[in-house]
C-alpha cells in the first residue's frame, strides 16, 4: 500500500491548488517544496500586490492570448474558469477589485492575502505540507511513483503532480528541476527561454527616472532604423531600464530583434491620445500661461519631473530659458520629441529578473481535460512546467489556478 495517494512536487500556486483540491476529494496528499516556505514567487507577483487573474479570460476568444496553446486550453478553462477563481477566493474571505485591462487584485493590495487563503485551504482539507525538501528524482513503475530527495528521503505514492514551474526568478527556486525528471520519464521538453522580462537600456538618464510609472503610453520598435511593431500600456522606469506590463509583453519580440541587430530602439510616445497639433496647443497654452517662469520649472506639469532635463537636452533648450522666450522651432522640436523619445535597447535582463519563462512539456503529451500525462499515466502536470506562452496581466496565475485545480480534481 502506498503511503500517499498523491504527492505534489512544488509549493507554488499550481501545486497548492492541486494539493488542496485532491485532498478535498478525500485523497491522502503530501506537498513537497524545496524552499523553507511556500509561495515564494507568488509573493513577488504584481509588485507584491499579486495580479490574481484577468477578467478578459472570461471570454473563450481571449484564450488566443495564450497563442498556440489556446486550442489546448479551451476544455481546461471550461472546467475551472476565471469566475471560479474569483469565487474561490471570495468565499474564503479575499474579495478582489478590477483595474485597467481587466486585471484582478486582492482588495487588500497584498499578495500575502492570496497565500493565506491557499495555506488555510490546504490545512482545512488535510494536506500534509513538507518544506525544505529538495526532490532529486521521480520514478514510476506499474503501481505508482517513487520520489527521492536529498537526505535519503523516499516517498511512495499512487500519483505525482509535477508543479515545479519553469526557470524564471531562479532565486525563488524555479530552476527547471522538473524538466529533467520529466525528460528522463520520456516527455519532450521544449527548451525554456525568458518570455516576460524587463529590458535594459543604454540611456543613462533613465536611471534617474527609476520608480516613475507611465500610464497609457505607446512604444514603437525600430531595428536598424526600420519600423517594426507598436505596443500600448503602462511602463515602469527602473535602475537598469524599463519594465511594467507593456515592456514585459513586448520583451520576447524585442529579444528576436536583438538576435538580428544591436541597433534596436523603442520610441516612446508620452501622449498617444493627442496628435501633434493637439499637443502643440497644450504646450503653447502652458508657455503662454507661465511666460515669466523658466521652462524647467513648468514642463513637469505635463511630464514626469525626471523626464524634464533629458527632454530639454534632446532638443537643446536651456532649462533656464523663460517660457516666453522659447522659439517656435524649439517648441516644434520639443513636441516631436515628447511624441517619440528614443530608448536605446541594450539587452534583455536574465532569468533572475524574468517574470515568466516559456518552454516546458510539449502540449501534445498532456490530456488537458484532466492534466494527466499521455506518456506516464501516474503523472499529472500543472502550471509553468507546461510549454505555454502567456502575457503579463494575471494570465500566468490563472493558468496555474486552472491547471492546478483540474489536476487535483482528476488525480
Amino acid at each position: 500500500m502506498h503511503a500517499y495517494d498523491v504527492v505534489v512536487v512544488g509549493g507554488g500556486p499550481a501545486g497548492m491548488m492541486a494539493a488542496g483540491r485532491a485532498a478535498e476529494r478525500g485523497r491522502r496528499v503530501v506537498l513537497l517544496e524545496k524552499n523553507l516556505t511556500l509561495g515564494k514567487k507568488l509573493l513577488l507577483t504584481g509588485g507584491g500586490r499579486c495580479n490574481v487573474t484577468n477578467r478578459a479570460l472570461e471570454s473563450r476568444a481571449a484564450l488566443a492570448t495564450y497563442k498556440d496553446a489556446g486550442k489546448f486550453l479551451a476544455g481546461t478553462f471550461a472546467r475551472w474558469s476565471v469566475a471560479d477563481t474569483i469565487e474561490f477566493f471570495r468565499v474564503r474571505g479575499m474579495p478582489m477589485k478590477e483595474e485597467a485591462g481587466g486585471r484582478m487584485f486582492p482588495v487588500s493590495d497584498t499578495s500575502t492575502s492570496v497565500l493565506h487563503v491557499l495555506d488555510a485551504y490546504m490545512r482545512e482539507v488535510g494536506v500534509e505540507v513538507r518544506t525544505g525538501v529538495e526532490v532529486t528524482r521521480v520514478m514510476c513503475d506499474g503501481t505508482g511513483v517513487v520520489i527521492t530527495g536529498a537526505g535519503d528521503i523516499k516517498l511512495h505514492a499512487r500519483i505525482c503532480v509535477v508543479a515545479t514551474g519553469g526557470v524564471s526568478r531562479t532565486d525563488t527556486g524555479s530552476t527547471g528541476d522538473g524538466f529533467r525528471w520529466l525528460a528522463e520519464l520520456g516527455h519532450t521538453i521544449i527548451a525554456p527561454h525568458m518570455a516576460l522580462v524587463p529590458i535594459a537600456l543604454k540611456d543613462a538618464w533613465v536611471r534617474d527616472a527609476a520608480g516613475v510609472v507611465l500610464s497609457s503610453i505607446r512604444l514603437t520598435t525600430y531595428a536598424d532604423g526600420v519600423r517594426q511593431k507598436t505596443y500600448s500600456g503602462n511602463m515602469l522606469c527602473t535602475h537598469e531600464g524599463v519594465s511594467g506590463p507593456v515592456i514585459l509583453n513586448m520583451s520576447r519580440d524585442v529579444g528576436v530583434l536583438l538576435k538580428q541587430t544591436s541597433d534596436v530602439v523603442m520610441r516612446l510616445d508620452l501622449f498617444p491620445h493627442l496628435d501633434h497639433g493637439a499637443l502643440r496647443a497644450v504646450i503653447q497654452n502652458l508657455l503662454v500661461t507661465h511666460g515669466n517662469k523658466k521652462i524647467k520649472n513648468v514642463l513637469d506639469t505635463v511630464v514626469p519631473p525626471a523626464f524634464v532635463a533629458p527632454l530639454l537636452a534632446a532638443v537643446h533648450i536651456d532649462g533656464e530659458t523663460y517660457c516666453h522666450s522659447v522659439r517656435s522651432e524649439e517648441r516644434t522640436a520639443l513636441i516631436h520629441t515628447m511624441k517619440s523619445i528614443p530608448l536605446h535597447v541594450s539587452h534583455l535582463l536574465g532569468e533572475d529578473k524574468a517574470v515568466v519563462s516559456s518552454g516546458g512539456v510539449s502540449l501534445t503529451e498532456v490530456d488537458f481535460k484532466t492534466m494527466q500525462s499521455l506518456i506516464v499515466p501516474q503523472l499529472y502536470l500543472a502550471g509553468d512546467v507546461l510549454n505555454i506562452d502567456r502575457p503579463s496581466g494575471g494570465y500566468s496565475l490563472q493558468l496555474c489556478w486552472t491547471t492546478g485545480h483540474v489536476a487535483g480534481d482528476n488525480c
